[in-house]
């Protein structure tokens, strides 16, 4: 099974970026993650780089890999980030969201899980299938019916070393077609594009990195405030089974006429 990826990581408006990205190609198996530290607490970035570190580490370069095998590894990132905070004061309430994308290469199947607010969003010729739902109280709010403008989306109700954490959320195994892509991103730029405008995007390219420079391009006319990383993962040739069918949804991603 081929797999090409590209990534991404800005800072943004920020002092500082708080965003992590990974990815590790085995012979059997692959994960692709980014991390976004919790602002407001500090050691934000710390516990982004002890969650992606300790979870690639964790990869076998010559096995195949099941679920089961990644729940021990989130639930070993969460422990390293509790062990950290017990030993630095300082960082006694930093916390990460997590999205993480595995891929078993011989089975040809995938899951994902995350917790926070990073998003897993899985194409399927040219459209997007599935996507995660936020550990965010806008996104209870909006479940439960009620109207979430005005609340600020960042309020989180999970995330890797937060006081009270609820588990994380866990995809169910999904068998892979040839041409399916996946955006693994923080909200900082999933924030900044539509669903529809990731779709298109995905239409007019031929390369994962061709896929991730044309959403970047279009974020970088918009104001970016928060960091913002991504990784873009295509399984096989999605570009065959995407094609540019509508120019006027486009529009954003080509060059102002003169």
């Amino acid at each position: 099974m081929n797999i090409n990826y590209a990534s991404t990581s800005q800072i943004g408006a920020r002092e500082s970026n708080q965003d992590e990205t990974g990815a590790r190609v085995g012979i059997q198996s692959a994960c692709f993650l980014v991390c976004d530290g919790v602002a407001g607490t500090p050691g934000g970035e710390t516990a982004a780089r002890l969650a992606r570190d300790t979870l690639l580490a964790e990869l076998p370069d010559d096995r195949a890999i099941v679920p089961a095998d990644t729940g021990k590894w989130v639930h070993n990132a969460d422990q390293v980030i509790r062990r950290a905070q017990r030993n630095n004061p300082n960082y006694q309430r930093m916390s990460t969201t997590l999205a993480a994308l595995f891929i078993d290469r011989v089975q040809q199947c995938s899951w994902w899980v995350h917790a926070g607010d990073s998003r897993v969003y899985h194409f399927r010729r040219g459209f997007i299938h599935t996507v995660t739902r936020d550990h965010s109280l806008a996104q209870q709010m909006k479940d439960a019916g009620v109207d979430s403008s005005g609340i600020n989306s960042n309020l989180l109700y999970n995330a890797l070393g937060a006081d009270g954490a609820l588990p994380v959320s866990y995809s169910e195994v999904m068998p892979l077609e040839d041409g399916d892509a996946f955006l693994v991103c923080t909200d900082g730029f999933w924030c900044s594009l539509t669903p529809q405008e990731m779709e298109q995007a995905l239409r007019m390219v031929n390369s994962a990195d061709e896929w991730l420079a044309l959403m970047q391009k279009a974020i970088n006319r918009s104001e970016k405030k928060d960091n913002l990383s991504a990784v873009a993962v295509w399984v096989g040739s999605p570009q065959e089974t995407t094609l540019l069918q509508s120019m006027a949804d486009s529009a954003r991603f080509l060059p102002p006429r003169d």
